[in-house]
């Protein structure tokens, strides 16, 4: 799986980082950002709850 940020698009609501703390965490200025190494998203399964969550559609994800 691979995730996609679109960084135009963010709002900065963290709604990708309450809802898979462990691959996302948010800038200084409040915008998403993939933790190093989560890069698949493998890790964590919470992950593919995110694309429904975000209000502006920010992250995808697509199948590798």
């Amino acid at each position: 799986m691979r995730i996609t940020i679109d960084r135009e698009r963010c709002i900065g609501s963290g709604q990708c980082v309450m809802t898979a703390p462990g691959v996302f965490t948010q800038d200084d200025e409040g915008l998403v950002e993939l933790l190093p190494g989560h890069e698949n998203g493998t890790s964590d399964p919470d992950v593919r709850h995110v694309p429904a969550t975000c209000p502006v559609q920010a992250v995808s994800l697509s199948e590798d």
